[in-house]
């Protein structure tokens, strides 16, 4: 028997895309899905565009819509999803983007036969105006099943594999059992919930195809990054920092600290491109330079890479030697 997979979506200022994000839903080949639809009080046209095309579609069945009493972020949004699932797995969309017409089956059959708590596929990009494609978020992982969490947590800490939240099929019951939800308040933080998601996995699996369609617009997130999203990021540092505090195993302590080095690093290079504010800067930096790093003995360790070492010694400097560093690095 085909088990019910729940796919839950955010309604909130996509009146341009919902539509045609609807429709690759409800053109999937896999058919025993429910989808919920949270609203998160859209000011515009898009809660009315979802209702006539729920309604024009006669999907009152297996579609709801979940109305939030006030706008309270993804976070909230996806938490919802995660509450009123009914489905065995989860797949979250985006609103503003599209699913392959089989990516479900697919999905599902990889899931069913591997016994995974996460399964993902591949990501087409698609630039707006001009519908060039990109092949975004790839997978580098070798094999088509990880098993056991040290491997798991290494390949993500790596960039083994994508951090989104969307375009994985993701156990229903894995979520819930481990109290993953998202944090309240926080907005781009998929890369803190797939980090939490990794300390407990145990198997995920991979399909080598293309599932998702991630359209890149000047709508899209990664265009309109504010000083809300630096202190997300700040916010996000700190979680990753207690978790390292926390943890026992040396070998995920090891790990946890390379993920958040990483992320310092990464963090710091969008932050300036998205607002080239110097004192927004500087804020995060001085932020991060508070938090774990790198001990004498790591650096004289070969257990961690000449590159990760440089990225943390460059988080160590005074403040205006870091920036002025930082952009002869960007600039040149």
């Amino acid at each position: 028997m085909n088990p019910l997979v729940t796919i839950s979506i955010p309604i909130f200022k996509c009146e341009d895309f919902i539509e045609n994000c609807l429709l690759s839903i409800k053109g999937q080949s896999y058919k025993n899905i429910e989808v919920i639809l949270v609203n998160d009080k859209t000011p515009d046209n898009s809660f009315a565009i979802v209702e006539k095309f729920i309604d024009d579609h006669r999907l009152s069945q297996n579609w709801s819509i979940v109305d939030l009493e006030e706008n309270s972020g993804l976070s909230v949004v996806r938490n919802r999803g995660i509450e009123k699932a009914k489905g065995k797995y989860i797949f979250f969309v985006d609103s503003d983007d599209e699913i392959f017409p089989d990516a479900i089956e697919k999905l599902v059959e990889k899931a069913e036969e591997t016994k995974a708590e996460i399964t993902m596929g591949e990501v087409q990009g698609i630039t707006l105006p001009s519908l060039e494609n990109k092949d975004v978020f790839p997978i580098h992982v070798k094999k088509d099943v990880l098993a056991g969490n040290h491997e798991i947590l290494r390949e993500l800490v790596n960039g083994g594999f994508a951090i989104s939240s969307w375009n994985k099929l993701i156990l229903i019951d894995f979520l819930r059992s481990n109290n993953l939800y998202f944090t309240k308040g926080l907005y781009a933080q998929d890369s803190l919930h797939t980090f939490e998601m990794g300390l407990y996995l145990e198997k995920i699996a991979f399909l080598r195809q293309k599932t998702y369609k991630y359209f890149l617009h000047q709508g899209s997130v990664i265009h309109n990054r504010r000083k809300v999203h630096f202190d997300n990021w700040m916010t996000i540092a700190q979680i990753i920092n207690n978790y390292f505090i926390k943890e026992k195993d040396l070998f995920r302590k090891k790990l946890i600290l390379e993920y958040l080095t990483r992320f310092k690093a990464v963090t710091l290079e969008m932050n300036w491109k998205a607002q080239k504010n110097e004192q927004f800067w500087k804020e995060s930096y001085l932020g991060y330079a508070k938090l774990k790093g790198l001990s004498v003995l790591n650096y004289l360790s070969s257990d961690y890479s000449f590159r990760l070492k440089k990225q943390d010694l460059f988080c160590r400097l005074p403040v205006s030697l870091g920036y002025k560093f930082f952009r002869w690095r960007f600039d040149r």
